[in-house]
């Protein structure tokens, strides 16, 4: 059986917007999102065997089934790789040793610009001396992303749109389950989110999942005040999912002195 996937199928179906797909929506419609019936129209497959998909009562449905979900949810790719993971799970991955190459530590030392090594449960592998002082109270041994996002109080106020960064974090963490679905320690640190956050267990429950490799973020850095940050993500070779998280601002703007600043006081 496989529950996760139906409970994939009913939270996607419920987000979409029936105009999008061609649909009537009016006054008289009483669910959200797109009806069972209408989801099996749109992708050529049966009302029953989608309610079995859904239900959990289907082991491992075809690829053109999957394909065809996928088109009619308007799945990105992110979502689209995630249905994949949950429909047709491979053989039992690697579980990652949490070790950091020597040399990848080296290279993260030397960066000028805050740089972190994140784990797929998120836990942070390897800083440098930025990364430390940009996330206050974050970079120790043992330190996790998520745990601070959600549980640690200087994070409410470091983030301007702490409540997209809390959703980021469940996106990732919902994406590591499918890919690493026997890892016990993936499996224990959602259990302690959702017994410590109440946010956690509502976002959770909507099993969104999200992969954001660049972007923006905003900081209220409690020494260097405001800082605009732009971020990219680099996945690093091997079976471990490690990534390398970089931070850096805009060349000649107020964020980079202050992140100029914020290298001077933590030396």
């Amino acid at each position: 059986m496989n529950r996760e996937l139906g409970a994939f199928l009913q939270a996607r179906r419920s987000e979409v917007v029936p105009e999008d797909v061609g649909l009537p929506s009016g006054p008289r419609r009483r669910v959200r999102g797109l009806r069972r019936e209408e989801l099996a129209e749109l992708a050529g497959i049966s009302v029953e065997y989608l309610a079995r998909l859904e239900q959990g009562r289907t082991a491992q449905p075809s690829e053109s089934v999957m394909e065809a979900l996928a088109g009619a949810l308007h799945l990105t790719d992110t979502e689209r790789g995630h249905l994949f993971d949950l429909a047709r799970p491979g053989p039992r991955r690697r579980r990652p040793s949490g070790r950091v190459r020597r040399e990848l530590t080296q290279l993260v030392d030397r960066m000028d610009v805050p740089a972190l090594v994140i784990g797929h449960r998120l836990d942070v592998l390897a800083w440098n001396r930025l990364g430390d002082a940009l996330f206050p109270g974050l970079c120790d041994r043992g330190a996790n992303l998520a745990r601070y996002n959600f549980l640690q109080k200087p994070a409410r106020t470091l983030y301007l749109g702490w409540d997209e960064v809390l959703r980021a974090t469940v996106g990732q963490l919902r994406l590591a389950t499918g890919q690493h679905p026997d890892d016990p320690a993936l499996t224990a640190l959602i259990g302690e989110l959702s017994v410590h956050s109440e946010r956690f267990r509502t976002l959770w429950a909507g099993r969104v999942v999200r992969e954001r490799a660049h972007g923006v973020k905003r900081f209220a850095h409690p020494v260097v005040g405001e800082l605009e940050l732009y971020y990219e993500t680099f996945g690093l070779s091997g079976d471990d999912g490690q990534r390398l998280y970089t931070l850096h601002p805009e060349p000649g703007s107020l964020s980079e002195e202050s992140l100029r600043l914020l290298a001077s006081w933590s030396v």
